[in-house]
């Protein structure tokens, strides 16, 4: 099978980890030892958050007095890219002794006219008490929103139209290699009428950016990794129950954070409507078992597991 792997941002740094180079390389490690037995047995294209380290880069470059102005989001977006990349690339070809690893830096074309950019939605850097994210608010003209019982720094996140690498991702895979690409959901660009692309001040979701990618790359299954076993519906209620298998149907019609698991929602929907494949929310930890589906949110076009292509017999799951 070929297999599109999404690793939510917080599975690298979790909330109340330092975020020390240690403390990350530490929960790479974690997320490849999880991922390893899939690239043994399909192949994998992984995609990662970056909104935790991409927010710290920020706020270090806002307070770096030697910058005439902090660096724009596309660059920001392109660092930890090459960070995030680096250390899952050394994971995995320690982990996968003799497979060729490719880690590339990607940009997704994003749109001008997209209404994103006049209603910042995307969480990014630290979380912060109510009074504080105010008072940041107010000096560096942030704007704030509540996530869970934090707050955090919210920034445009235009829908990702293409990214500008497919094709190249596509000769990685046809070549046997595991290609680490798309962080960040990619380096936001824009394409002129001259043809020419340039960077915009945004950050693309990565879990719709790998939908996208993995309906261009024919993907069979779409894993999107976080740190919750299931979407919950009614999440935050008395009422609140673990949602097991569904159609883009019934997962459509709840209600979701626009923030964080909504766009999560969104991109399983897409990419089972437009495919027909299989995709599945849950826990990092839970990989292989979301591709078995046997663990987490599996969403198919008929709401059940009408296929178990790994073990290649029909099977069914309630």
């Amino acid at each position: 099978m070929r297999v599109v792997v999404a690793l939510g941002g917080n599975a690298l740094l979790r909330r109340g980890d330092r975020p020390d180079a240690a403390v990350q390389q530490a929960n790479v490690q974690a997320a490849v030892a999880a991922l390893a037995p899939l690239a043994q047995r399909h192949e994998l294209v992984i995609t990662h958050g970056n909104g935790p380290q991409v927010g710290l880069l920020a706020l270090e470059s806002a307070a770096d007095t030697s910058l005439t102005s902090p660096f724009p989001f596309d660059v920001l977006g392109a660092e930890t890219q090459g960070m995030i990349g680096y250390w899952l690339l050394q994971a995995l070809q320690n982990a996968l002794p003799g497979r060729q690893v490719c880690a590339l830096l990607n940009q997704t074309l994003v749109s001008t006219a997209d209404p994103a950019f006049d209603h910042p939605t995307k969480f990014v850097g630290p979380v912060y008490q109510r009074k504080e994210a105010e008072r940041l608010a107010a000096e560096r003209g942030w704007t704030v929103r509540r996530d869970g019982d934090r707050w955090r720094r919210v920034v445009p996140s235009p829908r990702p139209q293409r990214v500008v690498e497919t094709r190249l991702i596509r000769l990685l895979l046809a070549s046997g290699a595991v290609a680490v690409c798309a962080g960040g959901g990619g380096v936001p660009v824009i394409r002129g009428e001259d043809g020419q692309l340039s960077g915009v001040e945004a950050v693309v979701d990565k879990d719709l950016t790998a939908a996208m990618l993995a309906q261009a790359l024919d993907a069979d299954a779409l894993l999107l990794l976080t740190d919750v076993p299931h979407v919950m519906r009614d999440y935050g209620t008395p009422r609140a129950e673990a949602i097991r298998n569904a159609t883009p149907q019934q997962l459509r019609a709840q209600e979701f954070p626009a923030g964080s698991m909504g766009p999560k929602v969104e991109a399983v929907c897409q990419f089972v409507e437009l495919t027909g494949g299989m995709a599945a929310i849950g826990a990092l930890t839970d990989a292989q078992a979301l591709l078995d589906g046997t663990a987490g949110t599996i969403v198919t076009p008929g709401g059940r597991l009408f296929e178990d292509r790994l073990a290649g017999t029909a099977g069914v799951r309630s």
